[in-house]
This record gives C-alpha cells, structure tokens and sequence, in this order.
C-alpha cells in the first residue's frame, strides 16, 4: 500500500504497539543499532501522554499524564508497566537529562475491539481471466509484495478464476487468504429485462453467474462444479428464460416506485439475496462510476439504501476522478446521516496491478482472524473501514473511532507488515513460474505474519 516508515521506526521499536486499554501492560522499547542506545544504570523519565484529554499544561485538573522513572535492562532495552487510560492513541516519549530522545505512539482499546486484528485487503480485483491484464498468480503476488492479507480475484462474470488461484498456492504456505469471488453479470434478454448493475458476490461458496446454464461456467475445468463452486455443491442451474421469469415474479412482489427501472431493481435484489445464500458479502459498487453518464441512477442506488438489499457499499473504488470517489464518500456519509448507514469497503476493482491506479484504495478490517467468514462478519458488523490513498497524504473513510485507530496502525505497524509481505510476494511470482527455490522460500517464511501480530497486539 505504499506506506512510508517514519524514521523512528528505523531506530526503534517498541511493543506491544495495542493492548487492552485501563488494565497493566508491560512495554518494551528496543534500540535498533542507532547513534541513540539506552546507558547502563542511568535513569531515564518516561512521560506518557493520552493524545485525547490535552495537554497538563492548559488542562491541569484533567488530563492524565504520567511520569515514570527507568533505568534500561541488561539487554539494553527499557522496559515499564502501566495503565493506559480508556481508547485512544499515547505518545510514550524517552527523556534524559531534560531532553526527549524519542517519541513513540501505542493504543489502548475498548474490549469489544480486544481480539481484532487488522488485516488489509482488496474485494474486487480483475485478471487476463476477463479484462485484466496480468494472470490471477501475478495479481495475487504483486498486491502480496503491496502489503495485502486477503483479496478477492472477483473477473466478469466468471467464479472459476479464483478456484484456480486458489489451486495454484494449495501446496504452499502462504499467510496471503486469497478469497473465492465473482462480479455478477446476469444474462440480458429483451428491452423488458436489462441489468448493468455491477454487483461483487465476495466469498461466496458458489457462483452467482453460474446459476444460468452457459453462463460463466469453466468447462475446462474437472474441479469443484465445473468451476462455479468451492464446496462442490450449489444449486440447480436453470435457462435464461426460467431465470427471467423468476425475476419477473419478485418484481411484481416489491414496492419498486415510478422512475425506477423495475426489473434492474428486482434483479439486484435477486443477485445480492443470492450472494447472501451462498454465505458470500453481497457488495455494490461504484455507481458513480462514469460509463457514459454516472453508472446507477441516484433514484435506483438510494431506494437500494433505504431498502438494505445489499451487505456492504463500496465507497471507495477504482477510480482516481473525484466526481467518483468524493461523490461515493458524501453519499455514504448523507446517507448514515439520513439513518441508511451500510458497512463499506475500499476496493480497488483493478486491471493492471502495476499501474498507478493499482495503489488508489483498500479496505482494513478488524477481524478475529484472517479468514473468509470472519471478515465478512466483521465487514458486517460494521469493524471495516475504507483508506484512500490516491495521493501520497492518505484518507480514512469510516466512524470517527475506526478511523483515528485506523490512522495510528497505518503509521504505526503497517510499515513494518509490509516488510514482511514483499518478501512473501515475491517468492509467490517466482514460484507461480517455477522458479527454483521458491517452494523452500515460502516454506522457510511462514508464520513470520502471525508472530508479527502476538508480538505487537497484546490480546
């Protein structure tokens, strides 16, 4: 994601970095081999400050300072207990003689966030497998070596390309969780029966599009379902006509005001209610996308808010204009202000995942793991926020709460994941080619994302 490490975090390191917060925890902080390391038996001050109840010096009576008293330990590092009050972020600064060496930052959190890691990721992402143009492995590799925990291969129309993804890295060890998914493209059929409305089944357990006989199915493929299910089970298949009729019938059922298209309406409602019975996150996105004129009639996408058909709304999407970001991210948050709040995502819906617009956007979610069904109940759960980073000073789209935790993480422990994921990354391209080596590379390195985590997160 292009985080850039701030020189502190060259000199030292300090965890954990995130600990429960009004209950003891040691710190440890550690020289790295800097012109700056802690003198044996000489007495440094640790000043502790909450970031959010100001300043001892213009709110003497309330904020919550603390001062403590450390010598270093034999192994050169420094290390205390204390209390960290209530959710917020801390500077801990080192002072000696009078004079701040170094300022670090830790965060203490509420316990409904305890047990929450961070993993970042991308929902809806395009390969040679439709209109992209670098192979599902490449794409996996390169957005790995980004810093990326989990990512959806969502192609047009077509499951199977992340079945095959999948596949590809089964006999390795990678910390990477490449999630099953599709962008939903239903048959079209007279004037009477048109949708466009693009719509990201993530996570899924069986295609959406693969319901309709010749539809999207991979009949290359001896897999799970001809390729259109991760379990080996869905549901029947049926023609394009049975398919229309179907959504014909619900249409008649649903409230659909004058100036709506009623059948595109019903066929979303149709497709997201799909997603949601194959236990996927039934996803919308970017209807300010410019296709011709901006992709989704405001009218259709705010009945479709009022209404809650689908799980998460992707605020942040593959575009760099602002008339499609900016326009999304003021419709989200009217919307929640007019009571329609959604959990949302950032996704790239990239291409080309070497151009600049590969970079533009992502999703952190909070999850007790980094695995498909607890991420999409976290995203659910509204603990999922979206960071556009379009320019080099980055934006966080979410509650105030998430963002600001969101923010310290992105400074704070991102450089140091992404360190990790590059090396990962890499040995993934070359073993998706058959370099030598890279089977024993991937195999030597695992875990080293999982140690990251119990080291810095004291949960």
């Amino acid at each position: 994601m292009g985080f850039v490490k701030s020189v502190t975090l060259h000199y030292f390191d300090i965890f954990p970095k995130v600990f429960p917060a009004d209950k003891e925890v040691e710190i440890t902080i550690k020289p790295l081999g800097s012109r700056i390391s802690f003198v044996a038996d000489t007495e440094y001050t640790i000043e502790l400050c909450p970031m959010n109840e100001g300043c001892t010096r213009d709110y003497p009576h309330v904020s919550r300072w603390a001062h403590k008293t450390v010598k270093p330990c034999e192994d050169g590092c420094i290390r205390f207990k204390h209390a960290f009050p209530d959710e917020q972020e801390h500077f801990v600064r080192v002072i000696l003689d009078g004079k701040e060496l170094v300022e670090l930052s830790v965060y203490s959190l509420h316990e409904d966030l305890c047990g929450r890691y961070p993993f970042i990721g991308d929902l809806h992402m395009h390969s040679t497998c439709s209109d992209g143009r670098q192979a599902p492995a490449v794409v996996a590799s390169n957005y790995r070596r980004k810093g990326y925990d989990f990512m959806a291969l969502t192609d047009h129309g077509r499951y199977y390309p992340s079945l095959r993804l999948k596949e590809l890295f089964k006999d390795v060890p990678i910390e990477l969780n490449l999630v099953e998914g599709e962008e939903v493209h239903m048959p079209k059929g007279d004037e009477w029966h048109i949708n466009d409305v693009h719509i990201v089944n993530f996570g899924g357990e069986w295609s959406v599009n693969g319901l309709i006989k010749g539809e999207a199915n991979d009949t290359e493929t001896d897999g799970a379902m001809n390729g259109r299910s991760m379990t080996g089970v869905a549901p029947e298949q049926m023609s394009k006509e049975e398919f229309f009729a179907e959504v014909d019938a619900l249409k008649d059922t649903l409230d659909i005001p004058d100036g709506i298209e009623k059948y595109t309406y019903a066929c979303c409602v149709y497709i997201f209610d799909k997603i949601r019975q194959a236990n996927g996150l039934a996803i919308f996105p970017h209807p300010y996308w410019r296709n011709n004129v901006n992709h989704v009639p405001e009218k259709m996408w705010k009945l479709m808010f009022k209404n809650r058909i689908f799980d998460a709304f992707e605020v942040l999407g593959g575009e760099r204009e602002f008339n499609h970001n900016g326009y999304q991210t003021a419709a989200w948050y009217e919307q929640w202000a007019n009571g329609n709040r959604m959990p949302i995502v950032g996704s790239t819906d990239t291409h080309d995942s070497i151009n600049p617009k590969a970079d533009i956007c992502c999703t952190m979610v909070f999850s007790p793991e980094n695995e498909r069904t607890a991420l999409i109940q976290s995203i659910k759960d509204y603990y999922s926020v979206a960071i556009d980073t379009i320019s080099a000073e980055y934006r966080i789209v979410g509650d105030l709460r998430l963002t600001q935790y969101a923010s310290f993480l992105y400074e704070n422990f991102f450089p140091l994941h992404d360190e990790l994921c590059y090396e990962e990354g890499r040995a993934m391209k070359d073993y998706a080619f058959g370099e030598p080596g890279a089977k024993e590379i991937l195999c030597l390195i695992s875990g080293r994302m999982k140690a990251q985590r119990e080291k810095y997160f004291a949960f």
